[in-house]
């Protein structure tokens, strides 16, 4: 059992509404808490007890600090204590530098996202592999809008195949940006978020904030700019190695693409996947893996990616057997024949 004094400051928040925060932490935790003013109690197993101890005193630190949580940031909180429990909630909450800025924009919600965001700022190129709903395109216009408002660099690139499950850019009506806009919708999206509506309009008539269709970029040398690749597992081998050298000085490349959902035509190899054989332990690249537990949308999200995924797994079993049974039945039959 250990006994935790909090601050009274922000007391209600560190609660919650009818003390929901400590029953999460509760469930996270597999621990009995109760609460008597700011004096609160924790029971259970030893180790469980010392990383909730842990929690709290982090809660404690950074309250001791000036910050005050917002309502979710508690639930973050309880997440980071649980994912990573030798990690510092100060530090995750009072980051300095460039992640101070991107903080000024976006919360991270998971430890592992604020490694990403790091990854960001410490490599040039950042390969982001992951099922949907982990932040990975979210927190990369963050990390792109941080960097343009800091000056670091003059402009934001967004790209993405335009091309999906065989179909071509004319088919759609309008200009080039008109044709290309539906499928950069998650980009303008989280700009709109981050940046604001009109901001990001005036951006993009000044050119500032781009938007380049991978077909044309061809050519191209990308300088001080952050230039976002989404879906990336839609590219094809051509596309990826293409865009990968447009990179060049004083700019930042992220890479984002689940490579469970490749909508390309049935035979073509997709460039993501390609590209983490190719370039695996290339020096100054860096990939970076999420899956179904950093999923942080609706819970249910989480339980989808994961049926997917043990569906996926039992399809390929099953497709591994029949291929070994179909590899046995020559062989009965010569030995049948033989004897």
């Amino acid at each position: 059992m250990a006994q935790v004094t909090l601050a009274e400051e922000g007391l209600d928040t560190v609660f919650g509404t009818n003390d929901e925060n400590l029953r999460r932490v509760e469930r996270t935790f597999e621990v009995t808490v109760s609460a008597r003013g700011n004096e609160v109690n924790v029971q259970g197993d030893p180790q469980r007890v010392e990383a909730v101890e842990r929690l709290f005193h982090g809660l404690n630190a950074v309250t001791e600090r000036g910050y005050r949580f917002k309502p979710g940031e508690v639930h973050t909180a309880i997440r980071v204590a649980a994912e990573s429990p030798e990690s510092s909630l100060v530090e995750f909450f009072l980051p300095e530098g460039m992640l101070a800025s991107v903080r000024r924009l976006v919360v991270p919600r998971t430890f592992k996202q604020q490694l990403y965001l790091q990854a960001m700022i410490d490599y040039d190129i950042v390969i982001s592999i992951g099922p949907a709903g982990t932040g990975k395109t979210y927190l990369a216009v963050a990390m792109a809008a941080a960097y343009l408002l800091e000056k670091r660099v003059r402009r934001i690139i967004l790209a993405r195949p335009a091309v999906e499950a065989g179909e071509k850019l004319g088919f759609l009506p309008g200009d080039l940006a008109e044709k290309v806009n539906p499928y950069l919708r998650p980009l303008h999206d989280a700009l709109h978020d981050i940046i604001g509506y009109e901001k990001v309009g005036r951006m993009l008539e000044r050119g500032i904030i781009e938007v380049a269709p991978i077909a044309f970029m061809r050519g191209r040398t990308l300088n001080d700019s952050f230039i976002i690749l989404d879906e990336a597992q839609n590219t094809t081998t051509e596309q990826m190695k293409m865009f990968l050298t447009r990179i060049g000085f004083n700019s930042k490349a992220v890479v984002n693409g689940d490579i469970t959902q490749v909508d390309l035509p049935q035979g073509r190899m997709s460039g993501l996947r390609e590209a983490q054989e190719v370039l695996t332990g290339v020096e100054g690249i860096k990939f970076f893996f999420f899956d179904q537990r950093d999923v942080v949308r609706h819970a249910l999200v989480q339980k989808v990616v994961t049926a997917y995924d043990r569906y996926d797994r039992q399809k390929a079993e099953r497709e591994k057997e029949k291929t070994e049974k179909d590899r046995e039945r020559p062989a009965m039959h010569a030995e049948a024949s033989s004897s």
